[in-house]
């Protein structure tokens, strides 16, 4: 099998070679490219290869502009960050997704997936992934939370949620004004419910917003660590995995 890697973030593009090894010892990697240009130039010079990894965000734009670029036939495997609702689409005619960190195990899966469906797809209308990005761009998301407030119910407004983070198998808000509610959703949940251009997960424990973000300063093992607004009281850092897609999302 031939693979070529399509990863801008050095990490995770080691971490997908690493595994992609020591499941399939006898794959040739091709290439690991990191930008839409490169891959469009790949594309026109060498032949195509049997699957692609591809990461939905890189550094010079979305990876779909890769298919408005140049016509490709080949299978193709997405890593992202983005919340699973915006991708489930992607599980249709045998595309298949990976959300970062990248799992062991849900590689070894997409991996077998290629092996079943190769062969039984001659090639893919990959024009589906506009009309999946305009109901992303498009999605409306939600505005307010019913919460508990002492033996009565009121409700607090999402744009006012400051971070969210999992404590002791329950998940709590705090506000701008520094107040603490607890909520009825797990984090992915609110992932999908929240407006990823003003929240970002920045790790397994904590998804924050924008206008949270106080300070950021350089951690030890390439990770950033955070000085948010009102304070949590405790140690807010960027996981390695995510620390490229926190930079792109502030930077946007």
């Amino acid at each position: 099998m031939r693979i070529l890697i399509i990863e801008d973030e050095l990490p995770a593009a080691r971490r997908i070679e690493q595994l992609i090894r020591q499941q399939r010892p006898q794959v040739e990697i091709l290439a690991v490219i990191d930008s839409i240009s490169e891959a469009v130039k790949w594309f026109a010079q060498n032949p195509a290869p049997e699957l692609i990894l591809m990461d939905i965000h890189l550094a010079d734009g979305l990876s779909f502009d890769i298919f408005q670029s140049i016509k490709i036939q080949s299978m193709v495997i997405f890593t992202t960050a983005y919340d699973q609702y915006a991708i489930r689409a992607f599980k249709v005619n045998s595309i298949d997704y990976l959300l970062k960190p990248i799992d062991a195990l849900e590689l070894k899966n997409a991996l077998d997936k290629y092996d079943q469906v190769r062969g039984n797809t001659a090639s893919f209308d990959y024009s589906m992934l506009n009309g999946m990005l305009d109901n992303l761009k498009n999605r409306n998301y939600r505005e307010r939370f019913l919460v508990k407030f002492g033996n009565a119910f009121t409700y607090i407004q999402a744009q006012e949620m400051r971070f969210c983070y999992a404590e002791d198998s329950l998940v709590f808000t705090r506000l701008a004004d520094g107040k603490k509610y607890s909520l009825d959703h797990t984090l992915e949940q609110l992932e999908q419910l929240l407006n990823p251009t003003h929240f970002f997960r920045i790790n397994r424990k904590i998804l924050l917003h924008i206008d949270a973000v106080d300070k950021i300063h350089p951690y030890f093992n390439n990770r950033l660590k955070l000085e948010l607004q009102p304070s949590p009281g405790f140690e807010i850092v960027v996981s390695r995995e995510r620390v490229q897609d926190f930079k792109n999302w502030i930077d946007q």
